[in-house]
């Protein structure tokens, strides 16, 4: 096994790491901050794959923008930093088997398929990959539908967050 696979090894567990204590940790200010690491290491591993621009943007998007979008949002609502109620249900053990099980059947269907091991070939060199994107986000056939319905479900979460956390004079 080469450096290169045993730090990829490592960023995967960090990501996985983190994203388990995303959804278990009691704190939701901690919540935003392990969601932080875990999107850091997507842009690891997208350094990895040699994909600078796409690392960029995550950094710069999901990390810049959203995540401290979801930090704001967070401190505004400062009066629900923990939740009280229950954190897991009775049977979480069956979820645990049931998702032990699915990756088990993932992993035998991935080493028996001969495309697992197998190079790909050079991607065809069609012009500027990034003005290729720009073009498909900006597209009415491509992704500016999707692009437009994300910033209005941001708007929104701010807009929900300043509302909950304004203080009325009648209380």
């Amino acid at each position: 096994m080469t450096l290169l696979q045993l730090f990829f090894l490592f960023v995967s567990a960090v990501i996985l790491g983190s994203a388990v204590m995303v959804v278990s940790t009691r704190k939701m200010l901690h919540a935003a901050f392990w969601l932080i690491l875990a999107l850091f290491g997507v842009a690891v591993i997208f350094v990895l794959l040699q994909a600078s621009f796409f690392a960029v943007v995550q950094v710069v998007i999901y990390i810049g923008a959203i995540a401290i979008l979801i930090l704001f949002a967070v401190m505004l609502t400062r009066r629900v930093m923990a939740d009280v109620g229950p954190q897991v249900i009775r049977a979480w053990w069956l979820a645990g088997i049931a998702a032990a099980l699915l990756c088990a059947v993932l992993v035998w269907l991935l080493s028996s398929w001969n495309g697992f091991t197998a190079s790909l070939p050079p991607l065809p060199q069609r012009g500027d990959p990034i003005a290729e994107l720009g073009q498909a986000l900006v597209s009415p056939n491509a992704f500016a539908l999707p692009f437009e319905v994300a910033s209005v479900l941001l708007l929104a979460a701010l807009v929900g967050a300043i509302y909950i956390a304004w203080e009325r004079k009648g209380k």
